[in-house]
């Protein structure tokens, strides 16, 4: 690959990851407090949806410029901020597992559904599925655990004001990552 070419990606990877950033931070101002400390956000979905679409490096990085711009002091942890909400919130655990979920999806379609190779329409919406509940898995792990050290309580207390009230939620979502990854995806990392 030449110079030129390299930098023209490098450049619209940075573009990409910091309009996500931007995406992910505005979504802050969207959501609904519940009595468990855990409130239902969009967030949740855009940081995911990074590392499915961007990839593993600049949906990743978009997340962790969004942790950063909390953690400084911007409101953007659903109208929190600081690196107490990270270190001490009931969320913070959910805030790690944004950045890790969205990681490990991008990995998971880099390595199953390369862009540059014809897979077949099945073949990308089964591997789309799987990255979005992989991605689900990682970010609900991050944040119960937190949850858990935080608070101290116990698992199923954490699965019940953490997960149940969301299912509805997450599969709504989940759809939605798929959808927009399955339709999206190639056109953004390919060119």
């Amino acid at each position: 690959m030449n110079n030129n070419k390299k930098n023209g990606k490098n450049l619209k990877g940075m573009v990409l990851a910091a309009l996500f950033a931007a995406l992910i931070s505005s979504a802050a101002f969207f959501h609904i407090p519940l009595p468990g400390g855990v409130p239902i956000v969009l967030q949740d979905m855009l940081a995911l949806l990074s590392g499915m679409l961007l990839g593993p490096v600049w949906g990743t990085l978009s997340v962790f410029v969004f942790l950063v711009l909390g953690a400084i002091g911007l409101p953007v942890y659903s109208g929190k901020a600081g690196i107490q909400v990270i270190i001490s919130g009931p969320t913070g655990g959910f805030l790690v597992g944004y950045m890790l979920g969205a990681l490990a999806a991008g990995l998971f379609l880099r390595f199953l559904l390369n862009p540059n190779k014809n897979h077949s329409a099945a073949k990308k919406w089964i591997m789309c599925v799987c990255a979005a509940v992989l991605a689900e898995a990682v970010l609900f792990a991050c944040g119960l655990g937190g949850f858990v050290r935080v608070t101290g309580k116990g698992m199923d207390a954490a699965v019940k004001a953490c997960v149940i009230p969301f299912i509805p939620g997450m599969i709504i979502k989940t759809t939605l990552n798929v959808i927009l990854t399955g339709t999206l995806r190639n056109r953004i990392i390919k060119n």
